[in-house]
């Protein structure tokens, strides 16, 4: 076990000759300023958006295992055709892992830093696959009294990404929404915001166990996309929901596509009169996620009352600033427990997450199959 001073960190590598490469360094823990505390790691979570740091465009099928059992490492080929993709981060070794819990060790000498001290934290801010992380107070959220670190790790990525789904909603106007990849770890707390804030939302899954996992939850729209009844099926709970906003993750193919055009025909259904350019009635389809990388491909029976763009989580919390940004943190942070509650199916170490084994599992981003890494166990 680490003294504190310095740490295990994972670092992944992409060589310009098309070699991912993922391994652990000792990195000194830097002394913290006046406004920062040292945070032991206890939790970090292995998000999607983690995944594409991680692993980059690599074909994970290549993986091979190398070094030692302490030390281990693990290279893969990124395909020649991806390496276009990767040209900003060649031959730079990067830290990953978007946030994570832990608890504060040391302190910097200002009262809000010292105020940490001994407290369990969540955090936000890179580098969290790390066994300690220097931190500003401003990007530590204490958790409340009886959380645990992993209670707290996914405080941050899935929750405020859901509420972002809801606010954006609101402030652009819609009334109701539609999720995809929907029985994700994310689409179960859209559901459970949804449901507690009366906002009707349509479910698109990929199979019936994915829609029972929803249903079970309480969800009232869920859309089987792999059924030859689809296309009506999402029209028709676009016609009892309104729904005129929608945020995919899935990214390629037609589904982008088949949304706005079953949006325009649920709209057309009790429009009052006929217009050649299609409604009025503005449809919006959010890309925020790439489980398919192929084009978007976008068959135009939708109008010209339309927009399909990109959502992410920082630009969109620049642009509501810090007083919204809080409010919504404290409603993740008052339902930890609850609404934004996250399950995962194994916690690893540092070196297990280099198992190949376990890269494996977790590379494939399915459904159901969500890793916590305790750096420090």
């Amino acid at each position: 076990m680490s003294d504190g001073n310095t740490g295990l960190q994972l670092r992944s590598l992409i060589k310009k000759s098309g070699e991912l490469e993922i391994s652990l360094v000792d990195v000194p823990t830097p002394e913290p300023a006046a406004d920062e505390v040292v945070v032991r790691v206890e939790a970090a979570p292995i998000n999607p958006s983690d995944l594409g740091l991680l692993v980059g465009a690599a074909d994970m099928s290549t993986a091979k295992a190398s070094g030692t059992k302490a030390a281990p490492i693990i290279t893969a080929t990124v395909p020649q055709g991806a390496m276009r993709a990767m040209g900003a981060r060649l031959d730079q070794s990067l830290p990953v892992g978007n946030e994570g819990a832990g608890v504060v060790v040391k302190t910097g000498s200002s009262d809000a830093a010292k105020a940490l001290m001994g407290k369990t934290v969540a955090m936000i801010g890179g580098a969290m696959y790390s066994q300690y992380r220097t931190m500003k107070v401003r990007d530590c959220q204490p958790l409340p009294e009886g959380t645990t670190a992993a209670e707290g790790a996914s405080w941050f990525v899935n929750p405020l990404t859901a509420l972002g789904m809801t606010e954006t909603m609101r402030r652009e106007g819609h009334k109701a929404l539609v999720h995809t990849a929907a029985a994700s770890n994310l689409g179960q707390m859209l559901n459970k915001i949804c449901l507690a804030d009366g906002i009707p939302l349509v479910n698109i899954v990929r199979s019936k166990e994915q829609a029972e996992i929803l249903k079970k939850i309480g969800a009232k729209h869920v859309v089987d996309s792999s059924v030859p009844s689809f296309l009506d099926d999402l029209t028709n709970a676009l016609v009892e929901t309104g729904a005129t906003i929608a945020f995919d993750a899935i990214g390629g193919g037609k589904l982008a596509g088949d949304i706005l055009n079953c949006m325009e025909v649920a709209i057309n259904k009790t429009a009052k009169e006929y217009s050649r350019y299609g409604s009025s009635v503005h449809k919006q389809v959010y890309v925020y996620g790439a489980l398919d990388v192929r084009p978007i491909e976008l068959p135009r029976g939708f109008g010209m009352a339309w927009g399909v763009g990109g959502w992410l989580l920082t630009p969109f919390l620049q642009k509501i600033g810090p007083a919204d940004i809080g409010r919504l943190r404290q409603r993740v942070v008052s339902e930890l427990k609850t609404t934004f509650a996250s399950h995962y199916t194994k916690v690893v170490s540092l070196s297990e997450a280099l198992d190949p084994a376990n890269v494996v599992v977790y590379a494939k981003r399915a459904t159901g199959e969500k890793f916590l890494i305790n750096p420090n166990k």
